[in-house]
């Protein structure tokens, strides 16, 4: 701790800033396309357990269940010896972008699937009735309406990803925490442990912090908007047991 109050380790980091800022600049874009990819696996897996086909929900079922399950840090491993002792490495960033998309595209699927739960039966068959197919269904109706209820879990899910890219330290990565160990670790820039991931810390801070905040916010827009639904109908309802 000696290092938290040097003058000269905090000047330290100072002068290899760019470090850093470029273990950041990775972290975000790691981030950005595993997003992309959790994403779509997603919505994928999402649509398929909520498709009424058995054979569809069981493999969705089994995919969110077995990335669940297992922790990231092993699934990481896995993928990247497995492709490195196949002869087939793609480096650790590309591999860290899909070993990070698939570990979220699970949870992403089940915000999916929950979403797609919380709209009243009501509305597929209205969607059925018009004629719409299972695609056109959730398009042009189920999922529109799902959008606000699957938002706030989904960026919860974002903030949990971009710090899951510290994962990424136990291969070697290039993101913040394997950049920042790899500066208090070298030759020339060792030593400033305690400045080092304090400075690493507030970076994922800065950038969490807002998003989680945001989640939060819509979470609670989206309780009093519905809560104001319920209030607004109870005069309804009671005017109609009168009748």
């Amino acid at each position: 701790m000696d290092s938290l109050f040097s003058l000269a380790a905090w000047e330290k980091v100072w002068t290899f800033r760019s470090t850093f800022l470029l273990g950041l600049f990775n972290t975000g874009r790691m981030a950005l396309f595993a997003l992309m990819l959790s994403l779509i696996l997603g919505i994928l897996f999402g649509l398929m357990a909520t498709s009424g086909n058995k054979i569809l929900a069981v493999i969705s079922r089994v995919y969110v269940e077995l990335i669940q399950n297992t922790p990231l840090i092993l699934q990481l491993c896995f993928l990247y010896y497995a492709l490195a002792f196949s002869g087939n490495s793609i480096g650790i960033i590309p591999t860290g972008i899909i070993a990070l998309g698939i570990y979220h595209g699970a949870y992403m699927a089940e915000v999916v699937r929950a979403g797609i739960g919380a709209i009243p039966k009501g509305q597929f068959e209205a969607a059925e009735s018009q004629g719409f197919n299972y695609i056109g269904k959730m398009y042009f109706i189920i999922l529109p309406q799902s959008i606000k209820i699957i938002l706030p879990p989904l960026v919860n899910q974002v903030v949990n990803l971009i710090k899951n890219t510290s994962s990424l330290y136990i291969i070697g990565g290039a993101d913040l925490i394997s950049l920042t160990y790899s500066f208090v670790t070298g030759a020339t820039t060792g030593g400033a442990y305690a400045p080092a991931y304090l400075v690493s810390g507030l970076l994922f801070f800065i950038v969490c912090y807002p998003l989680s905040t945001l989640a939060s916010m819509w979470e609670n827009s989206l309780k009093k908007r519905e809560q104001k639904t319920v209030d607004s109908g109870k005069p309804m309802m009671k005017g109609m047991v009168a009748k």
